[in-house]
């Protein structure tokens, strides 16, 4: 057990890409944790998807022994987190499980939305804050103009700021000597009652559950047996160990050590994140728990070759083994088959997920236009959650909608404010507050979730150059004049293509939906109406024209009634195909019908 005065327990926060990810890899490296011939980029993100993307999704943790300037050897456990709005609460639950935290910023972009986030996240859970500036071997590095933005942004004191160079290695020494100094060991008590908190749990195929704890105080030793508070479940230790970053098996955890414990667990949702963990004859209090995830986005996911169904079944079962923020359930689709219907944290957590499923099932997907939960009240009094617009009851019965609003933190360079405040506006936003910081606007604004969702951050990279920075937060749910908007071929309804919309953008988005399907459902031999309904009420029509075959080719000659009969005999044929004809709209046409740029 390590004497806990000598223990550290930190994060590393940052907007995505200011190089938290590299940090932790030269933090490592230096105080040779990692033997040299086995270090490697990105150290601790394990998934090929991570290292492609250059992003973290998981936050991972690792254990480092560190000899200090003093001459003493302290044990420093780092947390890398993920940088993207969608992991938010991966963020927030590392918190809870240290003290401290290492604020890195860009010295050449400087403050951005999602470091703003994070820093209220390590405000809220009491942390120390040291700042750190990455990246000052580039020749744009400004580092007083960076100091200024985060006194002035965040409003903590920047001028014991440590510079570095996280690719170089400059600076790194300083900055495990402030980890030592300037942040706080933990506190608790080796010979109260055992009680650990469970920060994250994954499934490993030959060892079950693999559960990730934070002792606060007590002991936990290998063989004791534990109880689980939320659901009273009770397991037997097998091993307990520490990252390194590869697990190294110890015989016990002292308080303020983070560590993983074994118990032969089957099932990750039975380890809920934030969950209390003591002896099982003891009795102590709940920490005060995490929120859990709660999916933001839903969507269909289909395979696209109906026969792959089963599989699919069994990937996204193995996905949800190791992220509990995933749900899902069964689903069937008129023009899709069977699928499921998927909760996502946000637009990037989908991503992964299809990606996940397509590169390591070899499942080709269909998905479906990404939607929010809405509140449907009923006149009768009763209230439903709208997952799938398909499922909208009656507008007969319906008393009023009420969508999901997000409080959203745009900071953006100056000469392209112009261009967020249209965008915001164009989106339904509210402006709720605009200041500047230097050179930079930071536009506060409440936004509708479903007009987020759809390509809101694409098109605000594309205005701004990139330059602009987004985060939110759910505020809450707001009546409003929503519709569901259904989209007919042939008369027939594709539900794969509903949406929920606003009535006074429902022509132009309805409009603008069965052009593009015009030009991407290919011709049949019969006439195709494309619509789009409101309830009854058609509000846009293209119509497909139908492949002519020459029948007048075997009439040469002759009089012209002849050519005139035949082809009224084609037309009363064409007639009645289109009455009994089937249309296939190929996969490709659902995916560009729903990357619509309003």
């Amino acid at each position: 057990m390590t004497d806990i005065s000598k223990i550290r327990n930190f994060s590393i926060v940052a907007h995505i890409d200011h190089g938290k990810s590299t940090l932790a890899d030269r933090l490592i490296q230096s105080t040779n944790t990692v033997a040299e011939r086995d270090m490697k980029a990105q150290m601790l993100d394990s998934m090929d998807i991570e290292r492609e993307r250059g992003i973290t999704i998981k936050a991972n943790t690792v254990r480092i022994d560190y000899t200090a300037q003093d001459g003493e050897t302290y044990v420093l456990n780092l947390i890398d987190t993920p940088g993207h709005v969608d992991f938010a609460y991966e963020v927030s639950r590392s918190m809870r499980a240290v003290e401290g935290s290492l604020l890195v910023v860009d010295s050449t972009q400087g403050v951005e939305a999602q470091t703003l986030a994070n820093v209220y996240h390590a405000i809220e859970a009491d942390h120390e804050l040291v700042p750190v500036f990455n990246k000052i071997d580039l020749p744009a590095s400004d580092i007083s103009r960076v100091a200024e933005q985060v006194e002035d942004v965040i409003g903590i004191d920047a001028s014991g700021a440590i510079a570095v160079s996280a690719k170089t290695g400059q600076g790194i020494e300083e900055t495990l000597e402030a980890i030592v100094t300037q942040l706080p060991a933990p506190k608790g008590d080796p010979d109260a009652p055992l009680k650990a908190m469970l920060v994250d749990s994954w499934y490993d195929s030959y060892l079950g559950v693999i559960v990730l704890v934070r002792i606060i105080d007590g002991k936990l030793k290998k063989g004791e047996k534990v109880k689980f508070l939320s659901n009273g479940t009770i397991h037997h230790v097998d091993r307990i160990g520490v990252f390194r970053p590869e697990m190294t098996m110890i015989e016990e955890l002292g308080p303020g050590e983070i560590g993983f414990l074994t118990a032969s667990i089957k099932q990750v949702r039975d380890t809920r994140v934030g969950d209390t963990i003591t002896h099982q004859r003891s009795e102590v209090t709940a920490l005060p728990g995490f929120k859990p995830a709660q999916p933001v986005v839903f969507c269909g996911l289909f395979p696209v070759d109906s026969a792959q169904f089963e599989d699919l079944r069994e990937s996204i079962d193995k996905l949800a083994l190791n992220d509990a923020s995933f749900s899902f359930e069964m689903e069937s689709s008129a023009a899709l088959g069977f699928g499921f219907r998927c909760g996502f944290l946000g637009l990037l957590h989908l991503e992964v997920i299809r990606d996940r499923i397509e590169r390591e099932f070899d499942i080709e997907l269909i998905t479906t236009a990404p939607s929010v939960i809405y509140h449907i009240h009923m006149k009768d009094g009763t209230k439903l959650d709208l997952h799938n617009p398909a499922d909208m009851p009656d507008v007969t019965l319906v008393d009023h909608v009420a969508e999901p609003r997000i409080k959203a933190t745009i900071l953006v360079p100056d000469e392209y404010l112009g261009e967020v405040l249209k965008l915001c506006q164009d989106r339904r936003g509210i402006q709720e507050d605009l200041t500047y910081a230097g050179t930079r606007a930071m536009a506060v604004y409440d936004l509708p979730l479903n007009e987020v969702v759809f390509d809101f951050y694409d098109r605000l990279k594309s205005v701004t150059k990139g330059y602009a920075s987004f985060d939110y937060q759910l505020t809450g749910y707001r009546q409003d004049n929503l519709v569901k908007m259904s989209v007919l071929v042939n008369e027939e309804p594709v539900d794969a293509l509903s949406m929920m919309v606003h009535r006074d953008r429902a022509e132009a988005r309805g409009r603008a939906m069965v052009e593009k399907l015009k030009d991407l459902i290919p011709r049949h031999m019969f006439k195709i109406p494309i619509q789009a309904a409101i309830g009854g009420k058609v509000i846009a029509r293209e119509t497909l024209s139908a492949m002519r075959k020459d029948v007048t080719a075997k009439c040469y000659g002759g009089d012209a009634s002849r050519k005139r009969k035949l082809l009224d005999k084609q037309k009363a044929g064409k007639k009645k195909m289109r009455q009994f004809g089937k249309v296939d709209i190929p996969q490709e046409a659902f995916i560009s019908a729903l990357k619509m740029d309003s």
